[in-house]
């Protein structure tokens, strides 16, 4: 069966060895890709703005499942968002605003939202992330419906635990790489966003390669019929899937070469 659709996870999978920036090869790959009839999502817990500045050369050719699968573009069209109810989000920063050394992340479709304690998370936030950021005088005031919110230890994340007893009932918890923790609706994750990306494209999930490195990449690599994991991924996704690589792009060549060879035969 011909492939059609390729999600990839960002940090730790895409970008590689502290990358920040797609490679030019890499842009280059998904743009024949595309150019093949093959469509390139670019899955992760970034923003939309972010991702779209990551892949500006080819942003219109690609789909973006953003915020941990809140949030789903395809070809600047919005496909879906995902929101919680404003109390429970209220009840959650509170939480990680008692928390000492934890900062507040309030995801919006077009921008996020912070009242950091450190100006240090901003500049980190808008320098390093390449986030839209807005600040605010008081987070708690923010209009714009709940769809995710982050917590972020510049330390590492050290009770994760607590947070998933604590609001894990009514909430997904996710972990987004040491500093982070992701709190949003009730079973939303990268899963149920390649599916609902699959079902508007018309694309079967066995026409569909999925790559990630973390827990945050189980159900969207569950999901496809071709789930990849890096080699530098954790341990329990590695006894779990078969498929390993060490290069995203490898794998794209391959399955670009194979799409020309179909075309000489």
């Amino acid at each position: 069966m011909a492939i059609k659709l390729i999600a990839s996870d960002l940090d730790g999978t895409l970008l590689l060895n502290g990358a920040r920036t797609p490679s030019p090869g890499a842009i280059k790959l998904i743009h024949r890709l595309h150019q093949k009839g093959i469509d390139f999502v670019a899955a992760s817990g970034r923003q939309y703005a972010s991702l779209q500045r990551l892949f500006s050369p080819i942003k219109r050719e690609i789909g973006y499942l953003c915020e941990n699968g809140c949030l789903a573009f395809y070809q600047e069209e919005m496909l879906f968002q995902e929101t919680m109810k404003r109390e429970l989000g209220q009840e959650i920063m509170h939480a990680i605003d008692e928390k000492e050394g934890c900062e507040i992340m309030l995801s919006g479709v077009r921008t996020c939202y912070m009242q950091p304690k450190n100006m240090d998370f901003y500049f980190y936030a808008r320098d390093k992330m390449k986030n839209n950021v807005t600040l605010v005088p008081d987070i708690f005031k923010v209009n714009e419906p709940y769809m995710k919110i982050s917590l972020y230890q510049k330390t590492g994340v050290t009770d994760f635990e607590y947070w998933k007893k604590t609001f894990g009932d009514d909430l997904t918890v996710v972990t987004s790489g040491a500093a982070w923790m992701d709190i949003m609706p009730k079973n939303v994750n990268k899963g149920t966003g390649i599916r609902k990306i699959l079902e508007y494209l018309g694309v079967a999930p066995d026409e569909c390669f999925a790559f990630g490195d973390n827990y945050n990449d189980v159900e969207m690599l569950e999901t496809v019929g071709f789930p990849v994991v890096m080699e530098n991924g954790v341990q329990d996704l590695k006894d779990h899937f078969k498929i390993h690589t060490g290069s995203v792009e490898h794998v794209l060549e391959y399955i670009l070469h194979t799409e020309e060879m179909k075309e000489t035969q």
